[in-house]
């Protein structure tokens, strides 16, 4: 596996993702590596992260630091390939792997997908292969309808990506035997933008929770909607927060932390009904999704899938998430929610989701989603699907 993110050096739901896969290969047996850069997380977080590295047999991790620090990764963004990083293309070809599984690549660089000579796998986390900053999120602002892409990275102060320019994807992407997408509207958009790949669709999956376990207890004395994610601007926290205005109704309980964190609780200093936890463990997330009336995802930018939906459903938990991207696709793919376009919208879904028997009805239905679509057999039984046809495809090729 080669990322620029793995846990605990990582930001967000592409690296919880890869590390559940991890897990999940080894515990079946396989050995897997995974290769990250430790310099591209401290771009963004001078210190050490607070949960120290997993230990999983089976599993080697190589968290890559270069003497050149922070300008390795820069480099990389810059040239598309990991020249001041040259143990990734070591590592990669001495492995002697069965299959190389490139994920988060934006600091790693397309260069990359020459190395080794295994089955070689792409998952598109985000839309990096046909936007620089990966969100298709313009000037900060609104969604992206036509390229402008390097007046949009100057305003993201972000350097342009010349390599973008000079044919380098054309000539790498190639190197990779499949593609894979968590949601078909992911797919979508990089065909829509000129991209069409050997493209097979992998939605993301939460592992299973033990069976004898006893339900989480409540950590909230109150009825609640829940908010999970970073707080930043394009995960739409701020559109709901003058939902929760006045004293009476269920509180909105956030659960996250990020670089806008100061800004939105500024925003509800004023909304007694909305609460701040910061970031929580998984265990104590679980707890907050079993007992929320509905967890509520207000993106604004294309989200890819949504694993906040997932871990939601893996505890009878409808949700309530915008009429846009894969988040869309997963409530009509379950039943297990309602989608919003607007706010007369979202109110009459969480009025909706005030009563038990609605609430339970769709919580069920996402539940048993989750079992047939989105558990850790169904997900791992496709991956090795894909692995089969991508060697079978190959050894029929001249």
């Amino acid at each position: 596996m080669v990322s620029t993110f793995y846990p605990p050096y990582h930001f967000g739901g592409d690296a919880t993702y890869l590390a559940r896969l991890v897990e999940a290969l080894a515990r079946r047996g396989h050995e897997v590596d995974v290769i990250h850069d430790r310099d591209a997380y401290h771009l963004s977080h001078p210190g050490e992260p607070a949960e120290p590295p997993r230990r999983v047999p089976g599993v080697t991790v190589h968290p890559l630091r270069s003497t050149a620090g922070r300008l390795a990764p820069f480099v990389s963004h810059q040239t598309g390939s990991p020249w001041l990083k040259p143990a990734i293309k070591a590592l990669v070809e001495r492995g002697g792997y069965d299959v190389i599984h490139f994920h988060n690549a934006s600091l790693v660089g397309p260069g990359a997908f020459r190395y080794g000579r295994a089955v070689k796998l792409y998952t598109t986390h985000e839309h990096w292969l046909i936007c620089p900053l990966s969100l298709l999120w313009k000037y900060d602002r609104e969604l992206c309808d036509r390229r402008e892409c390097v007046r949009c990275s100057i305003q993201a102060r972000r350097p342009p990506q010349w390599w973008r320019y000079t044919g380098m994807l054309e000539r790498t992407l190639p190197h990779i035997d499949r593609f894979i997408s968590p949601s078909r509207f992911t797919r979508d958009k990089h065909r829509e933008w000129g991209l069409d790949l050997n493209f097979d669709i992998l939605p993301y999956f939460v592992p299973d929770p033990p069976t004898s376990e006893a339900p989480p207890p409540a950590v909230w004395p109150r009825p609640y909607f829940l908010f999970v994610g970073r707080l930043v601007r394009i995960k739409g926290l701020q559109t709901i927060l003058p939902l929760f205005a006045g004293a009476s109704g269920p509180d909105l309980v956030v659960a996250g932390e990020g670089p806008d964190g100061h800004t939105l609780r500024d925003l509800a200093r004023d909304l007694p009904r909305v609460h701040f936890l910061g970031s929580q463990t998984y265990d104590r997330l679980r707890a907050l999704y079993r007992h929320a009336r509905a967890v509520i995802m207000p993106s604004i930018c294309y989200e890819v899938m949504g694993i906040v939906l997932l871990e939601a459903f893996v505890e009878s938990t409808p949700v309530i998430a915008r009429d846009l991207g894969g988040m869309a696709e997963v409530v009509a793919d379950s039943g297990g929610g309602l989608t919003f376009r607007d706010d007369q919208e979202l109110i009459a879904a969480m009025a909706r989701f005030e009563h038990d028997d609605a609430r339970e009805q769709f919580g069920r239905a996402g539940h048993e989603a989750f079992r047939r679509l989105w558990s850790e057999g169904p997900h791992l039984d496709r991956y090795f699907e894909i692995v089969e046809q991508a060697r079978l495809t190959r050894r029929a090729a001249p």
